[in-house]
């Protein structure tokens, strides 16, 4: 027993004396990974260094607004009326829409379509087609006039500062968009804002600047207004 026990721990003794042996290294193979590695870390930089010029040549984005046209639009009635056909009943929507650009250019157009949208635009582009000129005199109408169309007519009569536009519906959305600014108005007759619309635009129509009346007495504006 003490034989094998003494064979046991020389055996023990020469595992832990014999040393242990590297593998051999590959010296090329170990150049070529320090040269790739280097290789990596230069790519890696001019790459960073792009990133960093891009983000300090950031450009701003320039945001444009929009220009706002002069001329205005107001919708005066949407209704939708029906055509007997063959087939039974077509249905559509009938637009009236002003346009003016409140310096003294005013139009109305009328227009149908099936959907509501087309309508109005449909309508807009009548009525920038049908555009009269308005003579203004201080914020106001030269002189008193009455407009009629169909069984409506319409009374404009001129006033003074302060006023302000008293008008309502139809006549009111297009003396705002001629650029009228201080009258006085009285609708009678028919109540439909198509006769209202087209009364106040025949009666705009008609008005006559002073030098336009002066010429056909052939006299002076201020003799004509008694100014001597």
């Amino acid at each position: 027993m003490k034989g094998n026990i003494v064979e046991e721990n020389k055996e023990i003794q020469t595992e832990q004396e014999t040393p242990e042996v590297d593998a051999p290294v590959n010296e090329e193979a170990a150049e070529a990974e320090t040269s790739s590695e280097e290789s990596i870390h230069q790519e890696e930089a001019p790459q960073q260094g792009k990133k960093a010029s891009r983000r300090g040549k950031r450009r701003k984005i320039e945001t444009v607004e929009p220009v706002e046209s002069e001329w205005k639009e107001q919708v005066v009635q949407i209704r939708r009326v029906t055509k007997v056909v063959k087939g039974g009943k077509k249905l559509s929507f009938r637009a009236i829409v002003v346009v003016g650009n409140k310096k003294g250019q005013v139009g109305m157009g009328v227009a149908k379509a099936a959907e509501v949208i087309i309508a109005i635009q449909k309508a807009v582009a009548d009525a920038r087609k049908n555009l009269i000129t308005v003579p203004l005199f201080n914020s106001t109408i030269p002189h008193m006039i009455t407009g009629r169309s169909g069984a409506g007519s319409v009374i404009l009569r001129p006033a003074s500062k302060g006023t302000g536009v008293i008008a309502g519906g139809a006549v009111r959305a297009v003396l705002e968009l001629s650029g009228v600014e201080n009258i006085l108005s009285k609708s009678l007759g028919s109540k439909s804002p198509l006769n209202a619309a087209n009364a106040t635009l025949n009666a705009l129509k008609s008005l006559r600047t002073f030098k336009e009346v002066a010429k056909v007495r052939q006299i002076s504006v201020k003799e004509m207004l008694g100014n001597k």
